[in-house]
């Protein structure tokens, strides 16, 4: 079964999430990121700028290379080419999630990225999954 991870109230989820890829990209894990066209641009362009002396390799799931690359973008997990660690930065639940070992959920503190955080929460709570929550401190 899927491990669930919520990190809540993360202030700037992108920038979190930035984070959260050069970690796994430093420890060996592939990750795929979800989230909506426009906001995966802003992950995108963010991913280029967040750490000058540091570069994550990524590329969007459709890219030749996106098997070989460790951090993958995509806005439909049809093309997702790892299944390991799936980022979720605000997407609705997609069905393949239960492909992945472990899901992370990441939610800002903005009262949009809130209501859509518990509506995330109570489908897969409703569904069985076990969850772990972190609230961050902002």
């Amino acid at each position: 079964m899927t491990r669930i991870d919520f990190y809540t109230n993360v202030g700037d989820s992108l920038a979190y999430a930035c984070r959260l890829a050069r970690k796994a990209y430093a420890g060996g894990n592939a990750l795929v990121v979800l989230a909506e066209p426009r906001r995966l641009a802003a992950f995108d362009e963010q991913l280029w700028t967040f750490a000058p002396l540091e570069f994550v390799p990524h590329c969007m799931a459709n890219n030749p290379i996106a098997q070989d690359t460790p951090v993958v973008l995509t806005s439909n997990l049809d093309d997702a080419p790892h299944h390991q660690v799936l980022v979720n930065l605000g997407a609705p639940v997609s069905a393949q999630f239960a492909r992945f070992g472990r899901l992370i959920e990441i939610v800002g503190s903005a009262d949009d990225e809130l209501a859509s955080g518990r509506e995330r929460f109570r489908f897969y709570r409703d569904r069985g999954y076990a969850i772990e929550t972190h609230k961050q401190s902002g």
